[in-house]
């Protein structure tokens, strides 16, 4: 499975490496205080933020995972670009984000506490800060056993060498680093992916050749012909299609609360919106990250369903290696197609693709726990502000550039975790649901209804999360060997695949957390006025247009309308 790469290779990636590490040396001189180096002085233009918004989401497990889940999926696995993201960064953009940045806040888990009050900020932040540090654990351990798999390198040589680079730039340009390389790294992923998916289209057909070579591979386990290459069109029942979950589940699981859950309160995500250089240019960031969003399944996940096709070709010699179990090993798709497609030169520029994702998730969860550790902990409960504004500032920088080390050295450790648990990215998505959903129906309540307590908000959000571990531990999916899947208190019901116990495990928490939100809230005293909420719920904030001389394209509304029958197009063209 060993790529060979040529001097030409090795020159392209090490270019990359010494021009990310070249922009943190620039920017380190502008990094005077804490709001440089943690919020980048919110100072980025909507279209830098709008960039990086998407490209923080293109990491490791989204380049490598996604591209294995078309080869497993097929279609289906584009409504995590479509249902399961665009409505909710649309949403995102128009309503939520007049709030997040109009309150000040500098963190999601701030927000809360100026909602709600300090405990549920304090349970948020604490939660966040582990889940930054559990994922970017896993993008180093996926990435160094990328570089020995199929460089040939030491595993640990090249998880060190790969957290060295991410922390060097983060250290010394804070998150303008983070972002204005993110921003590279969208280009150098598009750049470097696209040959790929041009190469191997081409060979298989175009799309017509491929959907007559999917047909009857879909036949042959019992699915309708076009499963493949459609996306809601064999979603009525959960054995006619291979995600294994009904059009309902798709909708209300992944479409509202998968969704609303990730895109509006995951502050890895929203932290690029709150670095905009104003309100209106944070609105549009969702929006501009949106465009690119939709297109994006053509370069990953299109390259996947055509390794399916392929996998049944013997005439095309195109095999995936197998996993310990004894199936394919999915993750390594992308690599087979890399290495099957790609020539010396365009190799070392697809290589170096799938670095940057790696490079991206890392940073974008560094420099999220960094703000989150520094802001929402550190100075909340250990050393809080003094009065003295420069002092504080240089201050917090210190912490900050502290707790950027220390993150890398905990990603570190939780990257040799990562090797003992083969199953620990189906983990990671659980978790992920578990959190992320009761925490979208805890802030959407406290937005759009001013009666929610806070006393209601932190059980809402706590037992939430407690009753999505309960059903993870009474579910398990298919053929799991491993207790990290579920089943670890007893298997009570089978889901299809991963995929249906995650959606399910999603929409329990956010059903439990809304419940409990509203029951407890009717029980107990809203402590804060109007006036204290006003600017953090809908009802009490004046609406202001500030934005009416721009042309339609320029305004947030226009921009969502142009998203959104873009989403309505697409949706219809692969039904």
């Amino acid at each position: 499975m060993r790529v060979d790469l040529s001097w030409v290779d090795y020159l392209i990636m090490i270019i990359y490496f010494l021009f990310v590490l070249g922009i943190g040396w620039f920017l380190r001189k502008f990094m005077k205080n804490a709001n440089a180096f943690l919020e980048a002085g919110r100072s980025m233009p909507a279209w830098v933020a709008g960039l990086a918004f998407i490209s923080t989401n293109l990491g490791a497990l989204e380049v490598m995972g996604m591209t294995g889940s078309g080869m497993k999926y097929g279609m289906l696995t584009t409504h995590f670009y479509w249902i399961g993201a665009i409505p909710a960064m649309i949403f995102l953009a128009l309503f939520m984000m007049p709030f997040y940045y109009g309150s000040k806040a500098r963190s999601v888990p701030e927000f809360l506490k100026l909602r709600y009050d300090e405990k549920t900020r304090a349970l948020n932040a604490i939660l966040f800060a582990v889940m930054t540090v559990l994922a970017s654990g896993i993008s180093m351990y996926a990435l160094a056993l990328l570089m020995e798999n199929v460089l040939g390198w030491n595993f640990n040589l090249s998880l060190w060498i790969s957290a060295l680079i991410v922390l060097g730039y983060t250290y010394l340009g804070g998150l303008s680093s983070a972002i204005y390389n993110e921003v590279l790294q969208f280009f150098i992923i598009v750049i470097g992916l696209l040959p790929l998916a041009f190469l191997a289209l081409k060979d298989v057909g175009g799309w017509v050749g491929l959907k007559a070579q999917l047909a009857p591979i879909a036949i042959s386990r019992g699915f309708p012909a076009d499963t493949f290459t459609t996306t809601w069109s064999h979603t009525g029942q959960a054995t006619s299609n291979p995600l294994g979950v009904e059009w309902y589940g798709i909708l209300f699981g992944l479409g509202f609360v998968l969704s609303f859950g990730y895109w509006c309160t995951n502050f890895l995500i929203v932290q690029r919106a709150f670095a905009a250089e104003s309100k209106a240019a944070a609105r549009k960031v969702p929006l501009i990250g949106a465009l690119p969003k939709m297109f994006i399944p053509f370069l990953i996940i299109v390259p996947g369903i055509i390794a399916l096709a392929l996998s049944h070709d013997p005439g095309k010699g195109f095999t995936i290696p197998a996993d310990a179990g004894g199936g394919l090993n999915y993750n390594l798709t992308i690599i087979m197609l890399l290495k099957q497609y790609l020539p010396t030169g365009v190799l070392g520029l697809g290589i170096t693709a799938l670095l940057a994702s790696f490079m991206s998730g890392m940073a974008g969860n560094v420099s999220a726990f960094n703000t989150v550790w520094t802001y929402d902990i550190y100075q909340s409960y250990i050393r809080p502000r003094t009065g003295n504004e420069e002092a504080d500032g240089k201050h917090y920088l210190k912490v900050g550039r502290i707790a950027t080390i220390f993150g890398i050295l905990l990603s570190i450790a939780s990257a040799y975790i990562a090797g003992k648990f083969g199953n620990i990215m189906d983990f990671l998505q659980t978790i992920f649901s578990m959190i992320n959903a009761p925490l979208f129906a805890v802030i959407f309540l406290g937005m759009f209804w001013k009666r929610t307590t806070g006393h209601a908000a932190f059980w809402g959000l706590l037992l939430g999360f407690l009753m999505a571990l309960l059903h993870h531990g009474l579910t398990i999916p298919a053929g799991a060997t491993s207790l990290v899947k579920g089943g670890w208190i007893a298997s009570l019901h089978t889901y299809p695949v991963e995929m249906a116990q995650n959606f399910w495990t999603a929409i329990i928490a956010f059903t439990v957390s809304t419940t409990v939100t509203i029951g407890l809230t009717l029980l107990t005293k809203q402590k804060k006025s109007d006036e204290e909420l006003t600017g953090l719920v809908y009802s009490l904030t004046p609406r202001t247009i500030v934005d009416k001389d721009l042309p339609w394209y320029q305004r947030p509304a226009g921009l969502a309308i142009l998203v959104g029958v873009i989403f309505l197009v697409l949706t219809i063209m692969f039904w």
